[in-house]
């Protein structure tokens, strides 16, 4: 009996350690990129140096806006243009599909997620940029194509096997009595669907949109080579942009030489994971007031 408590104990406290080394880790890189941010914040404000849009390195000028609004512009894109896609498709694939066509669709899906990133950017650069071009010339906008809308497209397609998979393995764990029980009382297949397969799937779907919207938020190799990388804020769908991890990607070890420069990217990785930590944090306060909603 001792030997087994003594097991049980040492489980308990292996599993905590786990965790607090997690949130130790969490805490050591928002120390490090604080520290290493702090001579640019000892200079300029932090709002200052957030809502300024003047970015000019060599004069000591370092204005985020553009880059914070060209990342959630990028990022608020794909969100937009891959959720319906991938909840829809998890949908039909939960309860249209048959199994063979399901466990297809699963391989490519995980083809598409294990592609590198380079291999998106280069696609983008042939097809998407010159696609968006003409789409532009369409409505009149001459246009590089190296623009917002092609790095919210290729941001899209690379989350979406993300959003798929968790959001599909979330609908398969909704009992089978459940969608039966319903059917029974009279409803549609889409009734069933809408009133009780989402509902009771609910807290997986945001958090496979969380996941996804994080992978989007932090990409960068395929989003630099077709967003333009213009420290601008965008005006429109067809402008380029600049997206903060475009911007550490492009400009870290290489132009340390100017003053504060090494300090702005820290900074711009603070923002980054700032960011993140705030939309995660929404997500959760949202699933707590729907939780007691249901409750």
């Amino acid at each position: 009996m001792r030997r087994r408590k003594l097991k049980d104990f040492l489980a308990v406290q292996a599993v905590r350690m786990s965790i607090l080394f997690l949130n130790f880790v969490v805490f050591i890189i928002v120390a490090c990129l604080f520290i290493k941010a702090k001579p640019l914040l000892s200079m300029h404000s932090f709002v200052h140096t957030v809502f300024s849009t003047n970015w000019h390195p060599l004069n000591g000028h370092f204005g985020f806006y553009p880059f914070i609004i060209g990342t959630l512009e990028v990022t608020g894109i794909a969100m937009v243009i891959a959720v319906p896609v991938c909840l829809l498709s998890a949908i039909y694939l939960s309860e249209y599909g048959n199994k063979r066509f399901r466990e297809f669709i699963r391989f490519v899906n995980d083809i598409l997620a294990g592609i590198p990133s380079v291999v998106y950017g280069l696609w983008g650069v042939i097809v998407i940029v010159p696609a968006v071009r003409l789409l532009a010339a369409y409505f009149g906008i001459q246009t590089s194509g190296y623009s917002l809308l092609a790095g919210g497209v290729i941001l899209a397609i690379m989350v979406i096997p993300v959003i798929i998979s968790v959001s599909l393995e979330v609908l398969m764990t909704v009992p089978a009595e459940a969608r039966e029980s319903t059917l029974a009382l009279g409803t549609t297949k889409w009734e069933m669907i809408k009133h009780v397969l989402l509902r009771s799937s609910l807290h997986g779907i945001i958090a496979a949109i969380v996941l996804g919207f994080a992978r989007a938020f932090g990409e960068t190799i395929a989003v630099l080579m077709v967003v333009g990388n213009v420290a601008k804020v965008p005006s429109s769908l067809f402008d380029p942009a600049y997206p903060l991890p475009a911007l550490i990607a492009n400009n870290y070890g290489e132009m340390m030489s100017i003053p504060l420069y090494d300090s702005a990217l820290m900074f711009a990785a603070l923002i980054l994971m700032f960011i993140v930590g705030l939309f995660s944090l929404i997500a959760n306060l949202t699933l707590l007031r729907i939780e007691r909603k249901g409750g």
